[in-house]
């Protein structure tokens, strides 16, 4: 087994986290199901979010007769610090429990801080102090808000997106939590999908002492894979150097990475799919992405009003309008929309 400190938390987890926003797309006896052999093989560290529909209700259902021995982080997107505190209640209450050891700001486009006319790291600070929440955490795709965050002094933990698809500066960004002591959650270990081997994608982060990745669970043979890993741990080998090599060859630069700040579209196009298209078809079987509900959600591309949204607010700075533009064209080639 090997665990993972989470910088001054002193919060040790076995490197393999539950990242429980897929299990909102199964029944609660499915996920009931997931979360109990997930906790029996090991992992004890869930992460869930406000935003995730019923995924707190799931993990309050099923895990709550063992709350003394997991970890429970979640967040909120709230912007205000009274609308901090009615989520801080909600997830609290789908949770079934009395505090969450990590409760995260979700997403903002800026670093809350006191006196920043928010109120929500006031709010923050008052739920630690009344004993509610454990530690105050900031999840985050900018990597400026990232910096800033954990340059602070304010955060115990930062979730980030992190892969061996990182950049250099992505990289720099684990030093710097080291550095200050911040805990490092990975999300999107496998990159929203575009990373298949898991092995690879383990070993890779193995070489973070500090990292604690998440990786989302939706199936029983996914959960079963990683499970595998805490007996066994996959090491870098020369056959996994060259996966992760060819991978790298391949999709860094320029491809979306499913995050989802382009949302909404004021053509409903669903932008954080359709614009790594391309990618999904050849690392995904055809069929998931060639019904009849994504040629019409693919179709939609041509209504685009050319608004400019999506480029303003995608935090890699791509140009998503020419991205959605080639994909859809790519995409006629497996299918006649």
């Amino acid at each position: 087994m090997v665990e993972v400190r989470l910088g001054r938390t002193g919060i040790t987890a076995e490197k393999n986290a539950f990242g429980a926003l897929p299990i909102q797309r199964v029944s609660f006896e499915e996920a009931g199901a997931i979360l109990r052999t997930a906790y029996q093989s090991g992992i004890h560290f869930f992460d869930t979010a406000r935003s995730y529909t019923d995924s707190e209700e799931k993990i309050g259902r099923y895990l709550s007769d063992v709350r003394e021995d997991i970890v429970l982080a979640s967040k909120s997107p709230a912007k205000t610090g009274e609308d901090y505190k009615k989520d801080l209640e909600t997830s609290l209450k789908m949770l079934r429990t009395d505090y969450i050891d990590i409760y995260q700001h979700h997403n903002l486009p800026f670093c809350p801080k006191p006196g920043d006319g928010t109120g929500l790291y006031e709010a923050a600070l008052e739920a630690k102090e009344q004993g509610k929440i454990r530690f105050i955490g900031l999840t985050n795709h900018r990597m400026a808000v990232a910096r800033e965050a954990v340059e602070s002094g304010l955060y115990d933990t930062l979730q980030f997106p992190f892969s061996y698809l990182a950049t250099p500066e992505e990289i720099a960004l684990v030093e710097l939590c080291r550095k200050h002591n911040v805990g490092f959650i990975a999300m999107k270990a496998l990159s929203g999908g575009l990373i298949t081997n898991a092995r690879a994608a383990y070993a890779y982060l193995a070489q973070y002492d500090n990292v604690l990745p998440i990786w989302g669970i939706q199936r029983m043979e996914e959960l079963e894979e990683f499970v595998s890993f805490i007996d066994q741990p996959p090491i870098m080998t020369d056959q996994l150097a060259d996966v992760i090599a060819a991978d790298r060859e391949e999709l860094v630069g320029s491809f979306c990475r499913g995050c989802g700040y382009c949302m909404p579209c004021p053509v409903d196009i669903p932008i954080n799919t359709a614009a790594r298209m391309s990618l999904m078809l050849r690392r995904a079987p055809v069929e998931t992405y060639t019904t009849p509900q994504w040629q019409a959600g693919m179709k939609r591309i041509e209504n685009c009003i050319n608004c400019g949204q999506c480029r303003e607010r995608c935090p890699y700075g791509l140009d998503t309008p020419e991205l959605l533009r080639k994909n859809l064209e790519d995409y006629k080639t497996f299918v006649s929309i």
